[in-house]
């Protein structure tokens, strides 16, 4: 069977700041349609992680793909083709609609002088509607809860028209109604084919959202896999430093509990 290359690839991966390691031997893998959960403790490398990923940072060793071609060689318009960005937070001064937001994913790959024209805005509002918020186009996105920010977020990501999408602890401030619309989104997203690496601090959302899982503290990588074979009792007991028990509820899921 011929291999199909993978949204992103990295290998032995290194990542930190000043040429100083924070984390070493990172070995992943994502490809279209899955989602690669990242578990750690604060402090870990998880953001440094992503940053690296994204090009803004350099790596300290390794090597990194996007769509087989070296991230070292491709400009921030071509990474742009490949990989979007979503943060913790929307956070901005400015009463911009929502379009507005979305409307500057769809223009990541144009000119610095071009402005956005009607394929753009489609795109955008084609991104809005996918996340069932296309009513919110006109809406001050400083009025929008938590929750349709983070969805306003994910659309600009999705207009981008990458292959992939980097989620920084996507629903870290939400509360529990819009963690469930925001994890929605996100396996709607693998559904329609794109890639999916987030990081989260919740060993249950990895295993509702997760395909996959990366597991890493500051003593470094502690399991790489699918989620069956990742998310154990005795990984997660190393990972976070306390006694973790696994159950498996009679609709399947995995949850996980302090002892």
């Amino acid at each position: 069977m011929e291999r199909v290359t993978p949204l992103i690839e990295a290998r032995g991966l290194a990542v930190g700041h000043r040429g100083r390691a924070l984390i070493a031997g990172i070995d992943l893998r994502l490809d279209a349609g899955r989602v690669l959960c990242l578990l750690g403790p604060n402090g870990a490398g998880k953001t440094t992680l992503f940053r690296t990923l994204l090009g803004l940072i350099p790596p300290i060793a390794g090597e990194i793909a996007l769509d087989g071609q070296p991230l070292a060689r491709l400009t921030r318009a071509r990474i742009a083709r490949h990989l979007a960005h979503v943060p913790q937070a929307l956070v901005t001064p400015f009463a911009f609609s929502a379009l507005d937001i979305v409307l500057m994913g769809a223009a990541a790959q144009l000119g610095p002088f071009d402005r956005p024209g009607r394929p753009e805005t489609e795109r955008a509002m084609a991104a809005l509607d996918m996340l069932g918020i296309a009513g919110l186009a006109h809406s001050d996105v400083t009025r929008l809860s938590g929750g349709q920010r983070q969805l306003v977020l994910i659309a600009r990501a999705l207009a981008q028209d990458a292959g992939a999408i980097v989620m920084d602890e996507p629903t870290a401030s939400l509360d529990f109604a819009n963690r469930i619309r925001v994890g929605r989104a996100i396996r709607d997203l693998a559904g329609a084919g794109i890639g999916v690496i987030l990081s989260s601090h919740d060993p249950d959302q990895a295993a509702a959202l997760g395909d996959h899982a990366l597991l890493m503290n500051r003593d470094g990588v502690i399991a790489c896999g699918g989620i069956e074979s990742t998310l154990t009792a005795e990984n997660l007991t190393r990972l976070y430093g306390i006694g973790v028990r696994r159950e498996q509820g009679a609709d399947g899921h995995l949850r996980f509990c302090g002892q």
